[in-house]
């Protein structure tokens, strides 16, 4: 007989005894603590805690929630609990360069991502075709500024209708309206390049080689209204050298962007990742 595999997390403030609160609970109801982790920080007084359990006795997601509403409310808490066999639902959005899409549907091929994907959207027609090889339906809503509230809204039909709990920007190309993003907070990944300098607009490979840059990395982050300033959930770098070209600084810069994607999303998809304002809590 299985057990039901599941993780809490909790966000709330900060003092003693959760832990204890949390612990004694799960005893009581023939829980097994698989794994901890927890995190109080100092400077807002916030405190962080993931905890993945077997449900021993048996008790359902349901009950564990009704029963825990107490020391929710006692402590002020952000609880949640996830049924770890159950898979999140993704919408992956792309543009014309598809390197963190395609590295994504083989991951999850393979099981390194506890995600599915009901849907493709891309403003482009280039990687239907990468859609239609996985079974997966694609969706071309070409977006401009003078569309972008109706094919918004068709987004959030979209969501709807396909229960969608993540959106991954896997190098979309266009920006969403903070009308869009702000109800999803938490719930939109994007990934873009982070240089040392940073360059932005069009061809920034070509002026990271003209400046000489010597790192160059990407950044995986929640999406907000704000653009490329939501909260940061994973970044990496790579070295460059003066003997590379322009086209060896963006192969770099597409392997980076999708190492760092993907661990983004797969944390986000084990439940590891928890808001602390402007910042996140990753529990990697």
């Amino acid at each position: 007989m299985s057990h039901p595999d599941f993780v809490l997390s909790i966000v709330c403030p900060d003092r003693r005894g959760i832990v204890a609160e949390v612990s004694r609970f799960l005893f009581e109801r023939n829980c097994n603590i698989l794994d901890s982790q927890q995190f109080g920080d100092r400077g807002n007084s916030r405190f962080f805690l993931r905890v993945h359990c077997l449900s021993e006795g048996g008790a359902g997601l349901e009950r564990l929630e009704r029963d825990f509403a107490p020391i929710v409310k006692e402590f002020a808490m952000q609880a949640q609990f996830f049924d770890s066999a159950r898979k999140t639902r993704a919408l992956i959005m792309v543009s014309r360069f598809g390197h963190g899409l395609v590295d994504l549907l083989y991951r999850i091929r393979i099981g390194a991502i506890p995600m599915e994907v009901p849907l493709i959207v891309s403003n482009h027609v280039d990687f239907a075709d990468v859609a239609a090889a996985q079974h997966i339906p694609f969706i071309h809503l070409p977006m401009t500024r003078d569309n972008k509230a109706e094919q918004e809204a068709r987004l959030v039909g979209l969501m709807q209708t396909h229960a969608i709990d993540l959106v991954v920007l896997a190098r979309y190309m266009q920006i969403l309206s903070d009308g869009f993003c702000r109800p999803l907070l938490g719930r939109i990944i994007n990934i873009h390049h982070s240089f040392l300098p940073s360059f932005k607009g069009a061809n920034p490979y070509t002026q990271a080689h003209e400046r000489g840059v010597k790192l160059i990395g990407a950044t995986a982050h929640y999406v907000t209204g704000d653009l490329d300033e939501g909260p940061i959930i994973d970044q990496a770098v790579e070295p460059v050298t003066h003997a590379m070209g322009p086209e060896d600084y963006a192969a770099v810069g597409r392997d980076i962007e999708s190492r760092t994607l993907a661990r983004a999303v797969k944390w986000h998809c084990e439940h590891r990742v928890l808001l602390n304002g402007r910042k996140t809590v990753v529990f990697s």
